[in-house]
């Protein structure tokens, strides 16, 4: 058995400040302070949809009946509430599948000219909670480094898709020579962005009212890029987290969609109990072919667009349901009670949710949308209007507020979300 020791002895004994993981034998029993628990936020998209019928109950509140697909999170009831009546308005793009770029970002017409996205709402939480912890968002897809991520000037972060190379940045100390090439990398980083600031201010004192603006715009993103090197440079100083776990293995094959998902999914619980990040997004991409799932022999994409044929239909829902089973592993997960009686899932606000509310029809309205945890009061499904949908960023917002962000809006939000 620990002996429990204050978070602040842990500091004053190191000599210097740091920001410790967030261990077991740090919380607290009778007599010690509780540090309290940070906030997170973990963003799940099937890029192809839920088939609607298997989803949504019949009648909303507390007290609906289990559908096809809400029976497979039946152990998971009071932790999550289920939405339909949200989406992202003006979302007709150039191809119908544009609207996964636009999940997290709420920017209208995707893919049309002049078509330029806007930041995400997860790299709006990474912004505010900057170098808290060692790294300030992580980004996985399923299968390719395509994400839903984008930063302040509309561009795509790419995603993170092996396991093991997620494991390593996280939890493996790099060789010497590794650790200084990365040190040379931020150090050229700093010179070049060092260079560029003298020419710009140079410049800045023979252009116009209206350039200048500009400039001091470019100025501030020069700051916000050097505070970002200085607080990544300081990250190479304190050791990793160690865990007790095995390397995991990269799954190489794209048939195996499940697999390659619950590979990732495994991983952020061990990124939330360790601090190691306290924003997450991943995406279930749409390009993994022919699943490696008995009873399925069509590909994913194809199947969505089922035309109502009751054979692809069939197929469909094993796909979904494997997807929505693999989810209620990870929600057990994050709902596992620590010794000393805490869950990850009570202070994680988890969506799951798609770009699609209808994929045979590349219908974006009424998504489907689950939050769990995050200690909202769950266990009901709460159903707007199907035809004159709440934007999904009203919820964005709410989500942006339980992280501890003083937001009063998002993109294309109306207001906060309260059901």
């Amino acid at each position: 058995m620990h002996t429990p020791i204050s978070r602040r002895t842990v500091l004053r004994a190191s000599g210097v400040a740091l920001s410790l993981p967030l261990l077991d034998v740090v919380n607290p029993v009778f007599g010690f302070e509780r540090a309290p628990q940070p906030k997170r936020m973990v963003l799940i998209c099937n890029a192809l949809g839920l088939y609607p019928p298997s989803l949504f109950p019949k009648t909303p509140g507390t007290d609906y009946t289990n559908t096809e697909y809400l029976e497979l999170l039946k152990e998971h009831r009071s932790d999550f509430t289920l939405f339909s009546g949200l989406s992202h308005p003006d979302q007709n793009g150039k191809e119908p599948h544009d609207t996964e770029m636009t999940f997290l970002t709420a920017a209208i017409n995707p893919g049309l000219g002049g078509f330029k996205n806007t930041v995400s709402v997860d790299q709006v939480a990474a912004m505010h909670l900057g170098h808290t912890t060692r790294f300030p968002s992580i980004t996985l897809g399923s299968n390719t480094r395509e994400s839903q991520s984008y930063n302040s000037n509309g561009v795509m972060l790419p995603a993170d898709n092996r396991p093991s190379r997620v494991f390593a940045k996280l939890f493996l100390a790099g060789s010497p020579e590794e650790q200084r090439r990365q040190r040379k990398r931020l150090a050229e980083g700093r010179s070049i962005l060092d260079a560029v600031g003298d020419r710009t201010k140079a410049l800045n004192r023979r252009v116009s009212g209206g350039d200048r603006k500009q400039l001091d715009e470019y100025f501030a993103a020069i700051r916000t890029a050097e505070k970002e090197l200085a607080a990544s440079e300081a990250w190479l100083d304190r050791p990793k987290p160690e865990v007790n776990v095995e390397v995991p293995k990269d799954i190489a094959e794209p048939s195996e969609l499940l697999g390659k998902v619950r590979a990732l999914l495994n991983l952020i619980p061990l990124m939330l109990q360790t601090d190691s990040t306290r924003v997450v997004s991943l995406m279930i991409q749409s390009d993994h072919g022919v699943p490696n799932i008995p009873g399925v022999h069509g590909e994913h994409h194809p199947l969505s667009h089922h035309g109502q044929d009751p054979a692809r239909i069939a197929q469909l829902k094993i796909i979904e349901s494997g997807i929505l089973s693999t989810f209620s592993e990870f929600l057990t997960q994050l709902g596992q009670r620590s010794a000393q009686g805490t869950r990850l899932l009570d202070h994680t606000a988890v969506l799951f949710g798609s770009n699609l509310g209808n994929a045979n029809a590349h219908d974006p309205t009424n998504l489907p949308i689950i939050l769990a945890g995050g200690g909202y009061d769950h266990g009901q499904y709460v159903a707007y209007d199907r035809r004159k949908n709440k934007p999904l960023c009203n919820l964005f917002v709410n989500m942006l507020n339980n992280l501890g962000i003083e937001a009063e809006s998002f993109a294309t939000s109306t207001g906060k979300l309260t059901w």
